[in-house]
C-alpha cells in the first residue's frame, strides 16, 4: 500500500506541474501526428509499387526500408521526448516552457539524440525480431531483457537533453544512476500505466457501447477519451522523469512541484531497502 501511496503523490506532483504547463500536451499530439506523417511517407511508395498484396513477399530492399522507416520513427518520438523532458527541467528549475522553448531545447540536442535514436531503435529491432522467433520461454526472456534494457537506460535521455552528454557517457550514465538509487522506477511506471489504464476505462467502456449497438458517434467519443488518457499520462511520465532524473542526479528535485519524501521512500538506495 505504502509503494502504491507514493506513486500516487508523484502522480499528483507531476500533475501540478502540468497544471502550470497545459500546453506541454501539444507534445505528444504533435508527435502522434509526426508519426503518422513518417509512416505515410515510408509505407505507402512501399505498397503502391506492389499491385498485388496478397502474394507480396518482402524484398531485401523492402527490409532495408522498413528499418530505415523504425529509425525514423524512434528519432520522432525520442525528439518530441526530449521537448518534453526540456520543457519539464525548464519549469522544475523556476523558468516558463512555452511550447516554442520545449521545442528548441530538443533541436539543440539534436545530433546528440540520432545516436540514441539509432541505439534504441536497433537493441529494440533486434529484440524484437529474436522475440518473433523464440518460444513461449523464450519470448519471456527477451521481454524481461527488454524491460531491464528500458530501465536502466530510462534516464539517458534526461542525461542527454540537460547535461549533454554523448550517447556513450549517457548510457554509463544512466547505469550508474540506476545504481545508486533502488530499481523502483519500474514500479513507479507500471503505476503509471495502471493510472493511464483507469483513465482510459470510460472510453473503453464507451467504445464498446459503441460498437455493439451500432453507435458510431459514441465509439468515436469513447475513441477520444482514450487518446486523451494516453496523452494525458505520456506527458506525466515525460515530467515524472525528469523530476526522477533531479532525485538520482542530486539527491533533491527543484522548485516546489513535488514532494521529496515521496522519492526518498520510492526510491530508496540499494543499503536501504526494506520490506513494505
Amino acid at each position: 500500500m505504502s509503494r502504491i501511496r507514493n506513486t500516487m503523490d508523484i502522480a499528483k506532483s507531476s500533475w501540478r506541474v502540468l497544471k502550470a504547463d497545459k500546453e506541454l500536451m501539444l507534445l505528444p499530439i504533435m508527435s502522434t501526428i509526426a508519426t503518422i506523417i513518417t509512416i505515410a511517407l515510408f509505407a505507402i511508395p512501399i505498397f503502391l509499387s506492389n499491385s498485388n498484396l496478397d502474394t507480396w513477399e518482402p524484398t531485401t530492399a523492402n527490409y532495408i526500408q522498413f528499418f530505415i522507416m523504425y529509425l525514423a520513427l524512434a528519432y520522432v518520438t525520442i525528439f518530441f521526448n526530449a521537448a518534453l523532458v526540456s520543457a519539464a527541467h525548464e519549469r522544475l528549475n523556476g523558468g516558463d516552457p512555452t511550447l516554442g522553448s520545449a521545442i528548441r531545447g530538443a533541436s539543440a540536442r539534436a545530433g546528440k539524440i540520432l545516436p540514441w535514436a539509432i541505439v534504441s531503435a536497433t537493441v529494440s529491432f533486434i529484440l524484437r525480431s529474436i522475440e518473433e522467433r523464440a518460444g513461449a520461454v523464450g519470448r519471456i526472456v527477451i521481454g524481461l531483457v527488454g524491460m531491464a534494457w528500458a530501465v536502466v537506460t530510462f534516464l539517458v535521455l534526461p542525461i542527454i537533453v540537460v547535461e549533454g552528454h554523448s550517447v556513450g557517457p549517457a548510457v554509463r550514465r544512466s547505469v550508474d544512476l540506476f545504481k545508486r538509487t533502488w530499481g523502483e522506477n519500474l514500479a513507479a511506471q507500471v503505476g503509471f500505466g495502471l493510472i493511464g489504464l483507469v483513465g482510459a476505462l470510460p472510453g473503453i467502456a464507451l467504445i464498446v457501447l459503441g460498437a455493439t449497438n451500432g453507435l458510431l458517434a459514441i465509439a468515436i467519443i469513447g475513441v477520444l477519451l482514450v487518446a486523451a488518457a494516453a496523452i494525458v499520462i505520456a506527458t506525466l511520465s515525460g515530467i515524472f522523469q525528469v523530476a526522477l532524473y533531479h532525485y538520482a542526479a542530486d539527491g533533491t528535485i527543484p522548485g516546489e512541484y513535488f514532494n521529496e519524501h515521496a522519492f526518498s521512500q520510492a526510491f530508496r538506495s540499494k543499503g536501504e531497502q526494506r520490506f513494505l
